[in-house]
């Protein structure tokens, strides 16, 4: 167990930016929420999946709906608090320990946010690895109003999902397939959440050592850079609560005549140079600031921007058949 605190946030919400493959929501957001609730309510521990205990009540947390709205409506952490009642009422018993859903600039933050505030530990893991688009739980709008989803597909939950959004305002804190410490051992992807810190330590010591951060975190991952040029044009769209798009960058001085497009659908979903494409889902992307390595969010990118797009591989459970089936390409 490892306690975390409010000075670990910073490189926390960097490398889970890097990992959220352009989604999940602003990492300035959620490090400020998150820092804010660790200094009121005192650091979180931080467990490894090997010490769950088969009967605990494992309760991944998410703020669900479209990015953008997420930048002008602020998440309350009474929206998460009222939907893990609404599950721990309907389930007839306490959450043991909080998880990540997904690898994100937003919601990894955020669990530790709503873990200070419920006083319970934050299992080091998430459920996906990388951020995606959809759910396949308990909903909690910022007026109180709870609802809990109950389906025999989670297509089911997804489609109903998206319906409610709507009268929730765009956005709503969720908690989502409550499981068991045995069940969490079979699908978590371990040690998640401190890959997200050593990816923003790299970062952040590359910058401190006037190295290259883009090149340091290239090593680090594993990486392959897809194209570096400047962003000229953006166009987005929120439909169905999600924010839909692409991007297109041309390249620098030489490289001025070839172009990437990067479409998204909330995250980074598939990048084609000069018409081939050169990634795709389930792998991730990040498009990194050249000077600072900052991760750029797809609701963040703007016109103007000198960029790096990288490329590097998924969780390996993705590049399954089940996997493939499940989220693409």
């Amino acid at each position: 167990m490892r306690k975390i605190d409010a000075e670990h946030i910073e490189a926390i919400g960097l490398g889970a930016s890097v990992y959220g493959s352009g989604g999940g929501g602003d990492s300035e957001l959620g490090k400020s929420i998150a820092m804010d609730m660790l200094r009121r309510h005192g650091s979180v521990p931080m467990i490894d999946i090997d010490s769950l205990l088969p009967d605990d009540l494992v309760v991944p947390v998410a703020l669900v709906g479209a990015p953008t709205v997420a930048i002008e409506k602020f998440a309350s952490m009474q929206q998460f608090v009222g939907a893990l009642a609404a599950v721990e009422k309907t389930l007839g018993r306490k959450a043991s320990v909080l998880m990540c859903t997904e690898a994100d600039g937003l919601n990894s933050t955020l669990a530790f946010a709503v873990a200070s505030q419920v006083g319970l530990p934050l299992l080091d893991g998430d459920l996906i690895g990388r951020a995606f688009p959809e759910l396949q739980m308990a909903l909690c709008d910022d007026r109180g109003n709870t609802v809990v989803m109950d389906t025999v597909a989670h297509q089911h939950s997804e489609r109903f999902l998206r319906s409610l959004l709507g009268d929730m305002g765009g956005s709503a804190g969720a908690v989502l397939c409550p499981m068991t410490g045995v069940q969490a051992k079979l699908v978590a992807n371990p040690g998640s959440l401190t890959k997200l810190r050593e990816a923003g330590d790299t970062i952040l010591a590359a910058r401190q050592d006037k190295r290259d951060p883009v090149t340091a975190l290239v090593q680090f991952l594993g990486a392959r850079r897809l194209f570096e040029g400047k962003v000229i044009d953006v166009h987005r769209a929120t439909t169905g609560g999600q924010n839909h798009g692409t991007t297109t960058l041309v390249g620098f001085h030489s490289e001025g005549h070839r172009r990437c497009h990067v479409r998204f659908r909330n995250e980074f979903l598939i990048a084609e140079v000069d018409g081939a494409v050169v990634a795709t889902t389930p792998d991730l992307m990040a498009m990194l600031d050249v000077d600072t390595g900052e991760p750029i969010t797809a609701e963040r990118v703007r016109d103007g921007l000198r960029v790096t797009l990288i490329g590097f591989p998924c969780h390996p459970k993705w590049s399954t058949t089940a996997g493939i089936e499940l989220a693409g390409p």
